[in-house]
């Protein structure tokens, strides 16, 4: 018999499954008698979904009660709100489809003296296969996200990464080989790598070197890869990197800071050390080499690399006074972003003429206009002194917002400057003779810039890049796995990280990967300064094959820069197949 309960709510309908209540007929107080039927409601009585519940499925009967003293009239009953409506078990997933015209199905009957089932056990064994297969399908739908999003934004898979012109600080090369074969390198193979170093020797090891332990050729490559020329030398002092190092020198030892006599001598072979720099750059026997002073790092490239024909110079961050400084020395040069920004607003001021020709006309005026009044109020003072017809009033206003932009892209990336050609041997002359390229307080002061350089130079000092490996634990599902790593700290240059990077292919089977750190500085130098690639590249990497680089990372340094204002993040290698992010 059916039977519907005034106040109830559809919306519950959990836990059906695992919890069943007996439903008791309500016993009218009046009677005396056997228990009174309550009549169904009719379906225009009830809600829209209370009334298809009602006209499609079999509602179950109460049980009779027993005698109970005290009876509830049945307007005042109560309902268990977590009873199901049609007590019919939830559908498991796969098990039937949604769209079937026979769902949900129908329970059998059963008599009015029988004890009503219990379906616990039975609902509870569904729960659980709904589960196992509804945390399967999640599982199988996040996956191939979760694969597509490793690489970010800014990131890109090829069988080669972009040159990243930022100098490095450090490196963490983790692998399931093992690192042991660049661990302890003997006399020998030590002394063979700086020979093949000082020697410029082009090392060809094979794609896949299956004993790397046994491989005297490969840890001695190892070694080449680690050397880099620095000048001065201060054993005692950590020279790069020099912007914002103060905390790391400050209690050092600097007897210079207080002898002028002695600053000139520093001063005098840091000369010297840099027109050696410039000497090798210029003959294309050095591909670059950096300048890093405690406000500003200055990148030179020799003719052929990142698609220039000339020799280049960058420099970031500048102030408006170091430019000015420039302009007076007579130096040519170009500010890339402040110039492609520049045009943009062009365009963008262009189309938005021939949409809204009289809006773009009227702002222009009513800055005009501001600009007026502010010009009258300053110079408002002369008309109280009778004296404005004899003075003639300065056209100020189009210098001070010049001014004002150029400021605000001080000590900014935006701020970085291209000097090109005859102009950087003008440039080398005003660096030499700048007053403000070294400190003169602090725990700095006194100090000459740090020259670094992938080769030998007058004055330098061979130097080591620190290598150290690491073999840990990792857990997984099934216990714990070796994870190797190899730590490389110091300045590290863009044709040592590329260096590295070919030893570790041949090394590791072609599958590692790698975390990058970046003196941020320096991440600006990725900026591409040509638009248009060599068409003689080939004769430049003809002319740059005695500059001490191995071909395959002097033909990456030649690439145009495709980072823009950021540098490489991390790098992965799988199946010798480079996948980066920036």
């Amino acid at each position: 018999m059916s039977v519907t309960v005034p106040g109830y709510s559809p919306s519950f309908k959990k836990p059906a499954e695992t919890l069943r209540l007996r439903r008791k007929r309500a016993r009218n107080p009046a009677d005396s008698g056997p228990v009174a039927a309550i009549s169904p409601a009719s379906p225009s009585e009830l809600g829209p979904r209370r009334a298809a519940l009602a006209a499609g499925l079999r509602l179950r009967p109460f049980p009779s009660s027993g005698s109970r003293s005290g009876g509830v009239a049945a307007a005042s009953l109560r309902r268990n709100p977590f009873a199901r409506l049609d007590n019919s078990p939830r559908p498991t997933v796969g098990a039937r489809p949604v769209t079937d015209a026979t769902w949900p199905p129908t329970e059998p009957q059963q008599d009015a003296g029988e004890p009503y089932l219990d379906f616990h056990q039975e609902n509870n064994v569904n729960w659980k296969e709904e589960f196992s297969e509804r945390a399967t399908v999640k599982q199988l739908s996040v996956a191939p996200h979760q694969q597509q999003s490793k690489y970010d934004i800014s990131s890109s898979q090829s069988v080669e990464f972009p040159v990243d012109w930022s100098i490095k600080t450090r490196l963490i090369f983790t692998s399931s080989q093992s690192f042991t074969w660049a661990d302890h390198l003997k006399a020998q193979e030590e002394a063979q790598g700086f020979v093949q170093h000082c020697r410029a020797t082009e090392v060809h090891l094979p794609e896949n070197i299956q004993d790397p332990r046994l491989s005297p050729e490969l840890r001695c490559a190892f070694q080449q890869s680690l050397i880099y020329w620095l000048h001065p030398s201060l054993p005692w002092l950590q020279l790069f990197p020099r912007i914002g190092a103060d905390r790391k020198i400050a209690g050092k030892t600097s007897p210079w800071s207080n002898d002028e006599g002695l600053q000139q001598v520093l001063m005098s072979e840091w000369s010297i050390s840099f027109t050696s720099l410039y000497n090798l750059l210029k003959t294309k026997l050095c591909p670059y080499f950096y300048v890093c002073t405690y406000q500003f790092t200055v990148l030179f490239r020799a003719a052929g690399l990142a698609g220039n024909d000339v020799i280049t110079a960058v420099l970031s961050p500048t102030t408006r006074g170091l430019r000015e400084a420039m302009k007076n020395e007579g130096i040519e040069f170009s500010l890339p972003l402040i110039k492609e920004n520049g045009q943009r607003k062009q365009k963008v001021s262009e189309r938005s003429l021939h949409v809204e020709e009289n809006e773009c006309m009227a702002e222009p005026e009513e800055e005009q206009l501001n600009s007026d009044e502010d010009e009258e109020e300053s110079f408002s003072w002369l008309e109280e002194m009778g004296v404005q017809d004899k003075i003639k009033k300065p056209d100020i206003s189009l210098k001070l917002r010049k001014e004002k932009n150029e400021v605000q892209v001080d000590h900014r990336p935006e701020s970085i400057v291209l000097v090109k050609g005859v102009n950087t041997f003008t440039l080398l002359n005003f660096l030499i003779n700048c007053k403000s390229l070294v400190a003169t307080s602090g725990p700095q002061a006194g100090l000459p810039p740090t020259l670094l350089s992938p080769i030998a130079f007058r004055g330098a000092t061979m130097q080591m890049l620190k290598a150290r490996t690491v073999n840990v634990k990792t857990p997984i599902y099934s216990g714990y796995k070796d994870q190797f790593s190899l730590e490389i700290t110091g300045p590290i240059m863009p044709h040592s990280l590329h260096s590295l990077t070919m030893l570790l292919k041949s090394a590791q089977k072609g599958s590692f990967s790698a975390g990058l750190y970046t003196h941020e500085p320096t991440s600006i130098f990725n900026t591409c300064t040509q638009m248009e690639k060599l068409s003689n590249k080939a004769m430049l990497e003809k002319e740059l094959a005695n500059c001490g680089l191995h071909l395959k990372t002097l033909s990456q340094l030649t690439e145009l820069p495709i980072l823009g204002k950021s540098s490489l993040r991390f790098m992965e290698m799988d199946n010798y197949i480079c996948n980066w992010r920036s």
